[in-house]
């Protein structure tokens, strides 16, 4: 693809795109406490599970989509980027709309938001050497590009302040906080839904001049990372509540963190351009594909769901260690070994 002289996001989109970078992660600072830190220590067979989904299936889909594809040095590595993400506060609503286990979402996104420090510039370092060396060719006797994983360590630890922002005021006071964390989700949402459209209108030729294969990339994407999540943690026996957050705890990565890296971090418009239009398509695609995805969550976990609230209930009233006890046949296949549904198996 050509991009010429194209400005992806010109100075307005970017400062927008700054000041919800900030919100979200002050945002998902404020839900955070420190109990959820050491849930996820009591959670760590699922976090484990959610882990090895977030940052071993999804870099290696990533990779692989590049290769299948045959994409450009520029895009495979943007989507390698977008699929070495951590989760988002967005997971977490989306969790909650598709009636999974949002406390267990809250800890996938916290053990991953910290773990990325460490895996984004490793990830990078093992999938990305084969494009890189693409580029270089490409670039003859140009300037060495090099992928600079010291810049993106600095990004990450920028975008992490305002999560230490957040929690020190969910420490101070509950009630501020609550507000928000529940404006930034929804302001994120906002922003993003502008950012897109007014994109897309803006560059409505760059968007007819986009192989099919990079639109196949960013779709599939998400959609496989759901599927993966949902059916491994399936197979290794989470309850399917659980198998929803996990769901889309992989599927949705964090795409406002993939926008603050690249710009961060490549100020070459000729290199960082490509980069964010891969960027604003995954996004594009992976908010449509969210809300499809959850919809039909939602409407298959409605049993499980209401029967998880009349566990919190039978054990409110009959203290932690009530089982609740239900008809032969009543409960399906699915939830049948795990009848409290309410009180997950942690450890």
């Amino acid at each position: 693809m050509n991009f010429g002289d194209t400005v992806i996001l010109h100075a307005v989109d970017q400062a927008l795109l700054a000041v919800m970078i900030v919100v979200i992660m002050f945002g998902m600072g404020a839900g955070l406490t420190l109990a959820d830190f050491r849930a996820v220590f009591r959670r760590r067979r699922l976090v484990a599970i959610g882990f090895v989904s977030q940052f071993g299936f999804m870099p290696l889909l990533a990779f692989g989509l590049a290769h299948v594809l045959s994409l450009e040095p520029y895009l495979a590595i943007a989507l390698i980027l977008i699929g070495t993400l951590p989760g988002g506060s967005t997971s977490n609503m989306f969790t909650y709309f598709a009636r999974g286990n949002v406390a267990l979402s809250i800890s996938m996104t916290t053990a991953s938001t910290l773990a990325a420090l460490v895996m984004i510039p490793l990830l990078l370092n093992l999938y990305t050497p084969y494009f890189v060396k693409q580029i270089g060719v490409e670039l003859e006797n140009g300037p060495e590009f090099v992928i600079p994983t010291a810049n993106i360590l600095v990004s990450l630890l920028l975008v992490l302040v305002p999560v230490a922002a957040g929690m020190i005021l969910r420490h101070r006071s509950r009630g501020w906080a609550k507000a928000a964390e529940d404006t930034a989700g929804f302001m994120a949402m906002i922003v993003i839904l502008f950012l897109i459209s007014t994109t897309m209108i803006r560059h409505h030729a760059l968007v007819a001049a986009t192989p099919p294969s990079v639109f196949l990339a960013a779709i599939t994407l998400g959609l496989f990372g759901f599927g993966f999540g949902y059916h491994a943690s399936y197979f290794l026996g989470a309850p399917p509540m659980d198998q929803r957050a996990i769901s889309l705890e992989t599927g949705i990565q964090n795409g406002p963190v993939a926008f603050a890296i690249l710009l961060l971090t490549f100020p070459d418009a000729a290199v960082v351009n490509p980069m964010l239009w891969m960027t604003i398509l995954y996004s594009t695609f992976i908010v449509c594909s969210s809300s499809i995805v959850t919809l039909c969550l939602r409407k298959r976990g409605q049993f499980d769901a209401e029967v998880a609230k009349n566990t919190v209930v039978h054990r409110r009233l009959f203290g932690p260690d009530y089982t609740t006890r239900y008809p032969d046949g009543f409960l399906p296949a699915r939830i049948r070994k795990d009848p409290a549904q309410g009180a997950f198996k942690d450890g």
